[in-house]
């Protein structure tokens, strides 16, 4: 019987977790604004969403590198 890897278990979750929060945040939350303020808006929107999720993804990458860097 092959042993459990809960490390790589782990990093595959947050990682699946890390899209669906993008996903959320850029085109649910862009729809929204779409529905509720018009289309104009939500091209703005999607733009400032964009942003945030660059922040997000950046975050998660560097809390990566270091996670990697300590050796865990």
């Amino acid at each position: 019987m092959k042993p459990t890897d809960y490390r790589k278990t782990r990093r595959k979750h947050d990682r699946t977790l890390l899209i669906l929060v993008i996903v959320t945040l850029v085109f649910f939350g862009d729809g929204l604004i779409g529905l509720i303020w018009g289309w104009p808006a939500a091209i703005t929107g999607g733009l400032c969403l964009s942003g945030g999720a660059a922040l997000i993804i950046g975050l998660w990458f560097l809390l990566s590198l270091i996670e990697k860097w300590v050796g865990e």
